[in-house]
Formats: C-alpha cells, structure tokens, sequence
C-alpha cells in the first residue's frame, strides 16, 4: 500500500503536521484491536483530507466507508461553523468506537453517524455536497460516484481513497481481481467524465481528486 521507501515517508511524516491527541488514541487502539488496521486513513492521509477540507471550507461533506471514523474526524476539522458530515457504513459493529472517538473530538455536534446500505442511502438524501469521499467496497465505487455526482455543487470535490490498490491497477487485465479491476474501471471512468477534472495523487494507497466544474 505504501510506495514510499520507509525512510522516506518518515521523512514526509516528520515534516507533516501532527496528528491530535485524539486521532493518535484512535490510530493507535484500531491497530491494536481490530481487523484490517490498514483500512485507517493514517497520519499523512487524514492531514490531506483535512487540508483539503479547510480550503474547501465545506458546509456538507459525506463520507461513504466510516470504518473506525479516523477519516471522518479529519474531513470534520475543516467544516464551517454551521457544517455537518454525514458518514455511512453498513457495520453496526463499529458503532460503539466510532461514536465514542466523536465524543471525544468535540464534533459530535458536526459529525452524523448513519449505519446502512450506501446505495440505498444516499438516493433519499436531499442534500447539496462540497465534499465527498469514497473508501467503501471497491466494487462499487462507479456507482457511488453516479449515485453522488448530481448531488455535489460546482466547484465541490469527490475524492476516492485506494485508486492505486497497492499497485495491481497496472497489472495485465487477466491478473487483475475483482477490487482491482473495478477501481482500474473507476479511474477510467472519472478520466474521462468532462464533468469533473482531476488529478491521482500517489498519497499512501492513492487518492483520486475530481473537482465537479
């Protein structure tokens, strides 16, 4: 997932803004405790969510893949006054830590938690979004975008976490898995959408930015 050599990206780290209080208890207890700790967006990741948060400024944001709401606190840091981020994920096993963390951040009042079906969710929102992030199940990414692109204002950005899938989108076609194929299908398809323009960015595990025109 990571492509840096480790001495590099402890470089970039060390010449990154830190992370809160908060977000290092919760980087530290998803790592410990649950399964696949390598979903947690990490350090440098959540600082350029959250960089990208405070330029946008965003009154709406929704995340689609909460996991344990490491990625959700970032985004949340950038959020006006009045803002609210909506973050949707289909394991109510996480319920528990996810709003405990909130509490602790103080951004409970900002930060709704939905537990369900994204593709179903997202069809009954009347909202108008400055930022979206998808880091849910792969497979599904083309239709996220589809299911979000209408509801996001000019000039708001729709970012995807793991584009690069460690590496496997440059693989030969016949080599690819499902995941693989369908995020190889997603930056196609973002490409060549004349309603957005982008930029991959090769930050941890890949970052695709689209910013809707």
């Amino acid at each position: 997932m990571d492509f840096l050599p480790t001495d590099i990206e402890n470089y970039v780290e060390t010449f990154t803004s830190g992370e809160s209080k908060v977000l290092h208890e919760l980087n530290r207890e998803t790592n410990q405790k649950f399964l696949i700790p390598r979903m947690l967006s990490g350090h440098l990741q959540g600082r350029v969510l959250s960089l990208f948060s405070h330029l946008l400024r965003p009154r709406r944001i929704l995340e689609i893949g909460t996991y344990t709401g490491y990625s959700a606190l970032c985004l949340a840091e950038g959020l006006q006054s009045d803002g609210k981020l909506i973050t949707i994920d289909v394991n109510e096993e996480l319920e528990d830590v996810v709003n405990r963390y909130v509490q602790k951040s103080g951004l409970s009042e900002k930060i709704e938690f939905r537990i369900g079906n994204a593709m179903e969710l997202i069809p009954e929102m009347n909202e108008l979004f400055d930022l979206v992030f998808i880091d849910a199940d792969k497979t599904n990414y083309s239709n996220y975008f589809d299911l979000v692109i209408d509801k996001v204002r000019p000039g708001g950005c729709i970012i995807a976490d793991n584009v690069l899938w460690s590496g496997k989108v440059i693989h030969d076609k016949e080599n690819q898995d499902e995941d693989t194929t369908a995020l190889v299908a997603y930056n196609q398809k973002v490409q060549n959408d004349p309603r957005v323009e982008n930029v991959l960015m090769p930050v941890r595990d890949g970052l695709m930015i689209a910013r809707k025109l």
